[in-house]
């Protein structure tokens, strides 16, 4: 009889003295969790991606296909569980490995299971132990903190196994030597807003706001964001900034007060650089108080929808002080998103930067997700990469896929590289997986506009993008090209010219927007004027009709493409047989 058998990740996890709590309560204990586990542990299990193989008693055994999922379980399980509780208290240990398991109808045996849950037995109460095999695995994927262990005797297994502890960030804890670096993502800890409001009964509402930033910030895989119990340690300290970085590990802090008065609040906030104690960002909310939790809400999705934006500035000024040799394959990223976010016109320096990540880095999804993106975006900045740039876009952004499909920003890469190339239904499907694992992140909501509009419903999209734009008053100028695009084809000429008159220096390609602009309300002198700059501007040997066909490719409907055609037609820009081919 051959066994079946395959690889997968398995999460062993256990109520920490469930015996005495059931001797001292056994009613109260089973309905806590019996609770706990329909109410958060079972949906954060699905969540990942998980299965439950078996519950036995007050124990845990779950499969995952991916140790990155099992993980990422493990770790909002442990960060989690006491909040989901509302009075008696339940404390787990858990262990995770990988490795080969039989499989026998809906159950799972072998020494992969049996190794997890040795490791669960040498987890601390509410810690996490995870086998090397996992540690190898994730290493490069999280930004989870873990100490190695070194090697351990574990029971009826053969050898002695290299063991890792998670540590949660905490202040106290003394974690020496061989800490596993947290990689390359930048670190920030949001501490308690202050309460300046005079009374401590308000107090709910300042670190409420604080907690809810936190939350929404672990959204953003790209950050390693320090735990509530170790940045709340701080909480009323007078403590310099440069002493948090370096008890927490932390580059930035965030932090904050609440002032209410009468029936207004306002909320302060300031983002700080740790290593030179330098404010990166800092805002202020003036608000009603008419209901407190509607109004804690928004002041968190404002804040969180700014915040990372503010972030990268600060963290590409980071990256610059460095010298070359010491530059990672992030920091060569986060240079060349720099310069693709500041300019237009240095495709090949991007394209190099982008190269030397990979080849420092062969598995980091994100260098290929972005060289993807500068490939097909290509086709709009007059030097576009060969004949047809999207379909090697299409190879480097399957690669992405392939090495990380949850990175909300590499499904967003995605879904822009399948617009340019004209297959919507691929562009719409992942542009709703990027939204579905990061709404509060702006640049997708900008993208999500912007896909909307060119998928056939312009006023949806225009929606879409002036409530993402509302957030940030100080929104990249790109962004706003985004609107005024919009607004064309809602035939909304006058909006789309205010809008693109707003630049001093544009971009050489809207001068063609804003000539087609022009031409439809019939303002010819301005459209030639549009005309006459781009003429001026633009580089030698391009070619607008490729530019112009590229653009019309965007549109899921002929009519939003012949639109445009249109527009260029009537300014002059190009002739009438581009509207047939």
């Amino acid at each position: 009889m051959i066994l079946e058998r395959r690889l997968a990740a398995i999460l062993a996890a256990d109520v920490v003295g469930y015996s005495r709590l059931t001797r001292e309560d056994e009613q109260a204990t089973l309905v806590a969790f019996s609770k706990l586990r329909e109410d958060f542990i079972e949906p954060l299990i699905v969540q990942h991606h998980g299965r439950v193989v078996k519950v036995m008693g007050d124990g845990y055994l779950v499969e995952f296909n991916s140790a990155v999922n099992a993980v990422q379980c493990a770790v909002a399980w442990q960060q989690g569980v006491t909040e989901a509780q509302d009075t008696k208290t339940l404390t787990f240990r858990i262990g995770v490995n990988l490795g080969d398991i039989v499989v026998e109808g809906d159950d799972i045996l072998g020494d992969g299971v049996n190794l997890a849950a040795r490791l669960e037995g040498l987890a601390d109460p509410g810690g996490i132990v995870i086998s090397d095999m996992v540690q190898k695995n994730v290493c490069h994927k999280l930004h989870f903190k873990f100490i190695d262990q070194g090697k351990q005797t574990l029971k009826n297994i053969d050898q002695a196994l290299r063991t890792w502890k998670w540590v949660d960030g905490d202040v106290n804890a003394t974690v020496a030597g061989d800490v596993v670096a947290i990689g390359d993502k930048p670190t920030i800890a949001v501490l308690a807003f202050k309460n300046l409001s005079g009374g401590p009964e308000q107090e709910y509402f300042s670190d409420g706001v604080s907690e809810d930033i936190i939350t929404e910030l672990g959204r953003f895989p790209e950050l390693f964001v320090i735990a509530r119990n170790s940045s709340f340690a701080y909480k009323n300290a007078r403590t310099l900034a440069g002493n948090i970085g370096r008890d927490l590990g932390v580059q930035y802090l965030v932090q904050g007060s609440v002032r209410k008065a009468g029936e207004r609040v306002r909320i302060s906030v300031q983002l700080v650089d740790t290593e030179t104690g330098n404010q990166i960002w800092a805002e202020r909310y003036d608000r009603q108080l008419e209901d407190i939790f509607e109004l804690q809400d928004e002041i968190t999705r404002s804040v969180v929808a700014v915040l990372p934006i503010r972030l990268q500035s600060a963290i590409v000024e980071r990256a610059k002080r460095k010298p070359v040799k010491s530059l990672s394959a992030y920091d060569f990223v986060l240079r060349a998103r720099y310069m693709e976010n500041h300019t237009s016109d240095k495709v090949p320096e991007i394209l190099e930067l982008l190269k030397t990540a990979i080849e420092l880095d062969p598995t980091y999804a994100r260098a290929f997700g972005m060289l993807a993106f500068v490939q097909a975006y290509s086709v709009f900045t007059f030097s576009p990469i060969g004949d047809d740039p999207t379909a090697s876009a299409e190879v480097n952004i399957r690669k992405a896929l392939s090495l990380d499909p949850d990175d909300h920003l590499i499904q967003s890469d995605a879904a822009h590289v399948y617009l340019i190339a004209g297959k919507h239904h691929l562009s719409e499907k992942h542009i709703k997986r990027a939204y579905a694992l990061n709404p509060n992140d702006i640049s997708l909501q900008i993208e999500r506009g912007i896909i909307t509009n060119y998928c056939g419903d312009s006023q949806l999209g225009l929606e879409i993008l002036k409530t993402a734009l509302a957030h940030d008053p100080l929104a990249r100028d790109h962004w706003f090209e985004s609107l005024a695009e919009t607004s064309y084809m809602l035939r909304k000429y006058e909006d789309a010219i205010e809008l693109y008159e707003q630049w001093q220096n544009p971009p050489v390609h809207m001068l063609t927007h804003l000539a087609a602009c022009y031409a439809q309300l019939g303002q010819m002198d301005n459209a030639r004027q549009a005309v006459e700059e781009f003429e001026r501007r633009r580089p030698a040997n391009s070619d607008f009709e490729f530019y112009a066909n590229a653009h019309a490719r965007l549109c899921k409907r002929s009519e939003d493409a012949n639109h445009w055609v249109e527009g260029y037609r009537k300014a002059g820009l190009i002739g009438h047989n581009l509207a047939d081919s």
